[in-house]
């Protein structure tokens, strides 16, 4: 007989790890299944987001930031820093330290909240069985009163540009080079195209961004995605929009990208590329032919509001499902999982997640842009203050930036909060509060913040929406 589990989460990834711990916290026995296999063949837990996304990133833009920082702009601030260089194979170093440290602790928490561990490629049975291929070929059947899928998502590949390993990689090789490329090519100029390149920019890469639309960021408010392209391109970023990768090919040690724009057929020479146009959800191998789980024609796990598959007591969460593919939405999702099977109430709110691009300065947005608004129909004030006219940021030497209310113009409820600036992506969490509990602009505005911050930012924002900014002149409204 096949041992049987309250709950089975496959991938251990932002979403599967945070539903099974939170479901081994509300009584269920839990186990969790995971395949990835670290360069020493040891399984790790944190999925993507953990092992080749969000945080090994994070630590080359923080590290990259700061070198850019000393060399460029320490003797602005009175410090004599003569001959500043960046060891790239210590900041990758000290990434993968990171990463290790993290994924251990991941583990950690499994044993300590009775999580069983499963090493292996988890697939769906009929039944509410999962099936699991260990690593050594060796297969294992469970069962579980309810089956979580949380296997993530992988880098698209395109055929103009196979990957073609040491020159054309996608986001995971782009944290692995030895060192900055002297000719970088970065294709796609979303969230992942722009830190990739931003790191590899700062750290002495001549970076050429090819996006094939013809607008800059257009998920981001008009106003913060004009800031940011103005602000990226100062930095030395060459970002062509409207160019759309034809093929591409390999002369020894370099890579031709062809590719086509206003001006028709164009061609350039880099040292290394960089494939980051976005990613497709993970279910290869994953669900039976008779599971009867259901995707959408674009490839996801149909699912409902609360993550219901189209079977009784299956459920998909993360970037496997609709929605922003982003941990913390993820996370979100396994913990409303995790309670709807412990036998509790649970929805989440899906016009409250944040989102961020972590360049310098970071663009942070919420809930609707000016443009989303009025498309709706919604009549709208706006309020924006800039980060140049912040006591703060000036003593951070930062004033790149703004923060931006949207509002009803009837209700005055907030509907968006957009920010560029240093530290926008923790700034933001004020305005997703707002959103989750529907407030006004006025009571952001009323709202006492401490001085000197750059949460400032936000507080004067909400004030120009009525025209009281303080430490900006408001602008006239049209009568």
């Amino acid at each position: 007989m096949a041992d049987k589990f309250d709950v089975i989460v496959i991938g251990a990834g932002p979403g599967g790890y945070v539903a099974a711990i939170r479901a081994a916290q509300l009584g269920l026995k839990t186990a969790c299944v995971e395949k990835w296999v670290n360069k020493e063949g040891k399984v790790v837990h944190g999925g993507t987001c953990l092992n080749v996304g969000c945080i090994p990133s994070k630590a080359l833009l923080e590290t990259s930031h700061k070198y850019v920082e000393a060399r460029d702009h320490f003797a602005e601030l009175g410090i004599k820093a003569d001959g500043v260089e960046i060891d790239v194979a210590k900041m990758v170093e000290r990434k993968a330290e990171i990463v290790k440290n993290l994924t251990g602790g991941i583990s950690g928490l499994f044993k300590a909240n009775g999580v069983t561990a499963l090493e292996g490629t988890g697939k769906v049975l009929p039944n509410k069985q999962v099936e699991v291929t260990g690593h050594d070929g060796e297969k294992a059947t469970y069962d579980a009163e309810n089956i979580v899928i949380a296997s993530g998502s992988v880098p698209v590949e395109i055929p103009p540009t196979p990957l073609t390993e040491g020159l054309i990689v996608d986001s995971t090789g782009a944290l692995e080079f030895s060192e900055a490329p002297k000719r970088l090519g970065v294709i796609g100029a979303g969230v992942i195209g722009l830190e990739l390149g931003s790191v590899w920019s700062r750290c002495g890469s001549e970076v050429t961004v090819l996006e094939a639309v013809d607008s800059f960021l257009p998920m981001v408010d008009a106003a913060v995605a004009k800031e940011a392209q103005k602000l990226l391109k100062k930095q030395g970023m060459d970002i062509k929009l409207g160019a759309r990768v034809t093929g591409s090919d390999i002369k020894e040690n370099e890579v031709v990208v062809k590719y086509t724009d206003a001006n028709g057929e164009q061609e350039q020479t880099f040292d290394k590329i960089i494939v980051a146009v976005g990613r497709r959800p993970y279910t290869q191998s994953l669900l039976d032919d008779d599971a009867g789980v259901k995707l959408d024609e674009r490839g996801f796990i149909y699912v409902d509001d609360h993550c219901s598959t189209s079977v009784p007591g299956v459920y998909a969460i993360g970037d496997v499902v609709r929605g922003p593919m982003l941990a913390h939405k993820a996370s979100e999702e396994g913990v409303m999982v995790a309670d709807i099977i412990a036998g509790h109430k649970a929805e989440m709110n899906y016009d409250a997640i944040p989102s961020i691009i972590y360049t310098f300065p970071e663009v942070a947005w919420v809930g609707k842009t000016e443009q989303q608004a009025k498309a709706e129909g919604i009549e709208v004030k706006t309020g924006s203050f800039p980060f140049a006219a912040s006591g703060r940021a000036m003593a951070n030497n930062a004033t790149e930036g703004l923060a931006k209310i949207i509002a009803d113009a009837e209700t005055d409820r907030v509907l968006g909060v957009h920010i560029i600036g240093q530290h926008a992506g923790e700034l933001i969490a004020q305005g997703v509060t707002a959103l989750e509990f529907g407030a006004s602009a006025e009571d952001l505005a009323l709202i006492c913040t401490a001085h000197p911050t750059l949460s400032e930012a936000v507080h004067e924002a909400a004030l120009a929406v009525d025209g009281h900014a303080i430490h900006i002149a408001n602008r006239k409204k049209r009568k």
